[in-house]
């Protein structure tokens, strides 16, 4: 076997790893997907890593890792920086191993990944406001204690690890085309690409950052690691702000495009994927299916694109959701000016629950400028069915007379 401790990532490094993982990660799931088939004109696949072992790919990186540490070095434990799946992922294979870990995780982790990490059984500390200001915490602590830093993914056997992602892809979908997969650090990324390329020189590799969080199109513009000044993105599961040597290089050889999607991408894609695939994801898990959206006629068939993940707080969910119905046109905020007449609130809501609008919010506002003596304002918060059911909704207030402002 290729040595993965230095130098590059090779097939037969990942092919071996596959046999490390048997048993303690699952070959998941791939399903069709007809809605996103019909948008792309052309079969597109999901890659199920939401269904993986912790909830996320991250599992088989950090378990080839540590179980390629030396007796010496699983004495004084393994420590690693992460935002909840990496964190889940090293405290699983940790205790399966029979090691001490120590995981440090940004302040305002979501709640089920910190349990769930602490579940696993690590010991878990908070530090910083984002990922990379808990690798600083996590590499002092290493210096510290002696303990061996589980990178998240800047390391050769955590790309050799996700790598195996790539493996059953390919075998999963022996005619794919193009490979679509969430990106942060670049590791699951680079695993794949090399994996997939390495068997197939023809297929395509796009990697989805979020584009608030997007440190790979500059890097890769510059030639090198460049960190971001700054993030914001509700995909906290792929927000890095600066890629590492080891997948730069890897993505820079091996992967054909990154592209970036928005916010309201990201929403929009966890609601389809909900509702059309009955699949939970977190945000960072729905940016290649984002990606997809915002362009199907991009990507050519037959298309897999990899759901990185499915550990999501259920509040974040919530509001995920309400987010991508807005910005899907299923959610409607409307003024309407009605007569200051008994009856005259119920006469309007009679003419709306005609249209199949459901209400969710009424609120009345009777001095305003705007308004006339024997005026009240009455501001709607409406779910629809989409745009179109938006605009019949207005239309038929108008027909009744009402005015009506969006």
């Amino acid at each position: 076997m290729t040595t993965s401790r230095s130098g590059a990532v090779t097939l037969a490094d990942i092919e071996t790893a596959r046999d490390v993982l048997e048993g303690i990660t699952v070959v998941t799931p791939m399903e069709g997907s007809r809605w996103l088939s019909t948008l792309a004109g052309g079969d597109v696949h999901l890659k199920l890593e939401n269904l993986q072992r912790t909830g996320s790919f991250k599992t088989r990186g950090a378990y080839v890792r540590i179980s390629r540490l030396s007796e010496a070095e699983r004495a004084n434990g393994v420590v690693a920086a992460s935002a909840g799946n990496h964190a889940q992922g090293v405290a699983l294979s940790a205790t399966l191993l029979g090691i001490k870990s120590t995981v440090f995780m940004p302040e305002g982790a979501p709640l089920p990944k910190v349990r769930a990490t602490e579940a696993y059984g690590a010991d878990i500390r908070f530090h910083g406001q984002y990922l990379d200001q808990a690798l600083v915490a996590a590499r002092a602590f290493a210096e510290e204690t002696g303990a061996v830093l589980i990178h998240p993914f800047d390391h050769p056997d955590i790309v050799i690890g996700q790598g195996t992602c790539g493996l059953e892809i390919v075998e999963q979908v022996p005619d794919v085309k193009t490979v679509i997969v969430p990106t942060g650090g670049g590791g699951l990324l680079a695993g794949i690409a090399i994996a997939a390329k390495s068997r197939k020189p023809d297929v395509r590799v796009v990697g989805v950052q979020a584009a608030g969080a997007a440190a790979y199109p500059k890097s890769l513009a510059d030639g090198r690691p460049v960190a971001l000044e700054s993030m914001r993105t509700i995909a906290d599961g792929i927000a890095v702000g600066c890629p590492g040597q080891v997948t730069f290089d890897a993505v820079q050889e091996y992967v054909d495009d990154i592209v970036t999607v928005s916010e309201d991408s990201l929403s929009r894609a966890l609601l389809s994927i909900a509702e059309r695939a009955k699949q939970v994801v977190e945000p960072a898990g729905a940016a290649a299916v984002a990606a997809m959206l915002d362009d199907p006629r991009r990507f050519e068939t037959p298309a897999v694109v990899v759901l990185s993940g499915g550990n999501i707080d259920p509040l974040l969910l919530g509001k995920v959701i309400r987010q991508g119905m807005a910005a899907a046109g299923r959610y409607l905020g409307l003024r309407v000016h009605i007569p200051d007449l008994p009856g005259g609130l119920a006469t309007m809501l009679t003419e709306l629950a005609g249209t199949g609008a459901n209400v969710i919010e009424v609120m009345h506002e009777r001095i305003s400028p705007a308004l006339h003596l024997d005026e009240v304002e009455v501001q709607l918060q409406l779910e629809t069915r989409g745009p179109k059911h938006s605009d019949l909704v207005i239309r038929r207030l108008r027909e009744c007379g009402y005015e009506v402002f969006s």
